[in-house]
């Protein structure tokens, strides 16, 4: 049952048709006049085109909170980008990892390789379930165009005691990059080199969408969001 700050349920199809009819910024501002702050978190992985969703939350409460799972494996340039994009929004960032002795179980490992599932698991899912206890809207910058998957969320979808939040959802691909040219914010680095999807080193490689993400593997999510 989701309730707003005024302690009144909220049907989520009533709100998934007034969030539908929002511009982005909209959305964002809505979402502070029905909750609390203190019940929002935003994840970033700093990834492709991050900027968008990072820079519309800057603009509207430069205080929330954004945590950054830190897998170990993030790409040199993912680190740059994160930390230049902190500065250049003062953003309030906060580090997430896996425990370390797990961690360094996949690295000994490189279960990457052979057990991907379980790799993303350790350093991205199970780091986040601590977190995600302390709050009951999790805002998330997925577009339904990067997935079948993700074609399939609503704008507010229920996920055990969470309500996932995605009020980037109906950008499409060229909406997105129009949107950051137009408000000059800077692309991941490794965009230019064809990289449209940008997880971990050892799991990415150049592709269109997702493509590049677990290469000839039929995995397409790491797990955070089914």
């Amino acid at each position: 049952m989701l309730k707003n700050k005024h302690d009144s349920v909220l049907s989520l199809a009533v709100l998934n048709e007034s969030y539908a009819r929002k511009t982005v910024y909209q959305r964002v501002e809505a979402l502070y006049e029905e909750f609390n702050a203190d019940e929002i978190m935003l994840t970033s992985s700093f990834a492709a085109t991050s900027a968008f969703l990072l820079k519309v939350f800057s603009d509207v409460n430069k205080d929330q909170i954004i945590y950054f799972i830190d897998t170990g494996y993030h790409f040199k340039e993912t680190i740059i980008y994160k930390e230049y994009l902190t500065q250049l929004y003062d953003l309030n960032v906060e580090i997430v990892q896996a425990d370390a002795l797990e961690h360094q179980m996949t690295s000994v490992s490189k279960m990457w390789e052979h057990a991907p599932n379980e790799c993303c698991n350790i350093n991205k899912v199970q780091p986040l379930e601590i977190i995600k206890r302390d709050y009951k809207i999790w805002v998330s910058g997925l577009m339904r165009w990067q997935s079948a998957f993700r074609n399939d969320l609503d704008f507010f979808v229920e996920k055990q005691n969470l309500y996932k939040f995605y009020p980037l959802l109906d950008i499409d691909y060229e909406g997105r990059d129009q949107f950051i040219m137009e408000h000059h914010l800077p692309f991941h680095p490794l965009k230019s080199k064809g990289y449209s999807s940008i997880g971990c080193r050892h799991c990415t490689i150049p592709g269109d969408g997702r493509d590049g993400r677990w290469n000839n593997s039929p995995k397409t999510e790491c797990g955070l969001h089914l």
